[in-house]
């Protein structure tokens, strides 16, 4: 029997990591759909406002994810753990008071800041609970996480929205952060155990200690394929509501959902046994073919195509662009390669409703998603020049990212 069938994937602290992931990524869909909506409804903010709305969020989580790279192995990553997710539920509770947009500015801020901590604590500690010969397979299966939540937040929001308050969503969201501390408390965290020169490394104010160079290439088209999918995220309601498709413009969502949900598992194990160029190029062809049936879409059937052509794409590459960052990265590395490569993703979710929502008046939600479908296939050709006709170069040796083994504090 080989040593891929030996290691245990199916761990507790595998699931309890996974689901808390879950739960707090679906808070982040749930709200990052209808923020906008509520903002421009309730405090008759310009779509250019309520893109801010949305993507202010970011700014804060950024920030996090900046300082928490860098602090959470010196600081400890339970220790991170538990103080993000304490954040997130106070952060959470302030959406009950919004009077005016400069308040909610503030709140989406805080929250964001909230949310990059805890979600980078997540993505770090479930390094250490994959095995080395899984290591696709069990990012794949962790990240699909992420991408679920990526699609039952939205359909939750826009569908409690069309029957409820928006108070009633935010004590939904109170409640599934009650159970994320809960989640807390049943995950046991290994700690990295550092040496006095990893320590003395670490402390110092430096570019490296924010920034993982190893993992800029994969970062930086992250973040323009990011770019596009928020387009979807921030705008497919209003362009629902315009095509007048706003019923299946809700169940998008669901059949993104199911789409990765079955392709997830399989995309990992390629990942492990051919390498991420045979999974990467298939998903910038399919997020291009998504978005562009998007803007021609003028059916119920096509818009939800797309959707599967989207969650093959953005999906896909989402959670294996995670498996390469831990790929190419040195153990004692693996908190700041992951928070430089969720910043780029972060970042580009956040700056597009701000830039595509000003190019809206002028180009229309068709020319919108014409245009991401067009950046698609640019990050199609970034991605194969910058690494995947020579992903050899930026990869670390094996025995440098296994070598040193994560110990219980």
């Amino acid at each position: 029997m080989s040593s891929y069938s030996k290691e245990s994937l199916w761990t507790k602290d595998f699931i309890l990591d996974t689901g808390i992931n879950f739960l707090v990524y679906l808070i982040y869909y749930l709200l990052m759909v209808i923020i906008a909506v509520v903002a421009k409804n309730d405090l008759h903010a310009s779509l250019a406002e309520a893109g801010l709305a949305s993507g202010i969020f970011i700014v804060g989580t950024l920030i996090a994810r900046l300082l928490a790279g860098q602090q959470i192995e010196l600081f400890g990553r339970r220790k991170m753990l538990y103080g993000g997710v304490a954040l997130y539920l106070v952060t959470t509770l302030f959406y009950f008071y919004i009077p005016n947009l400069s308040v909610m500015y503030l709140i989406r801020l805080a929250n964001g800041f909230a949310y990059g901590v805890v979600s980078t604590a997540t993505s770090t500690i479930i390094a250490s609970c994959i095995p080395a010969s899984r290591r696709g397979e069990g990012i794949n299966y962790y990240g699909l996480s992420t991408s679920v939540a990526a699609a039952v937040g939205p359909f939750i929001g826009m569908f409690m929205m069309m029957r409820t308050s928006f108070e009633a969503i935010i004590e939904l969201c109170v409640v599934l952060i009650v159970l994320c501390v809960a989640a807390c408390f049943m995950l046991h965290v290994e700690e990295i155990k550092l040496t006095d020169t990893e320590k003395t490394r670490l402390r110092k104010i430096s570019f490296n200690n924010f920034v993982e160079k190893r993992v800029s290439v994969i970062s930086f088209i992250g973040f323009w394929v990011a770019f596009c999918y928020a387009s979807v995220l921030s705008f497919l309601a209003a362009y629902s509501q315009e095509i007048n498709l706003v019923e299946a413009g809700t169940f998008f969502f669901v059949v993104y959902a199911v789409v990765i949900t079955i392709s997830r598992p399989m995309t990992g194990v390629i990942f492990d046994r051919k390498g991420e160029n045979y999974v990467m190029y298939p998903c910038f062809i399919c997020l291009a073919i998504g978005l562009f049936m998007l803007s021609i879409t003028n059916s119920s059937w096509l818009l939800l195509l797309s959707g599967v052509f989207v969650g093959l794409g953005y999906g896909t590459f989402m959670s294996n662009g995670q498996a390469v960052c831990i790929k190419l990265t040195p153990v004692h590395r693996v908190g700041v390669g992951i928070s430089t490569y969720f910043v780029a993703l972060d970042l580009g979710l956040g700056v597009s409703p701000y830039i595509l929502g000003e190019l809206r008046p002028v180009i229309g939600f068709n020319g919108i998603y014409e245009l991401v479908a067009f950046m698609s296939v640019i990050c199609f050709i970034m991605y194969h020049f910058m690494y995947g006709s020579r992903k050899q170069q930026y990869i670390v040796a094996e025995e440098t990212s296994v070598s040193r083994m994560p110990v219980e504090e």
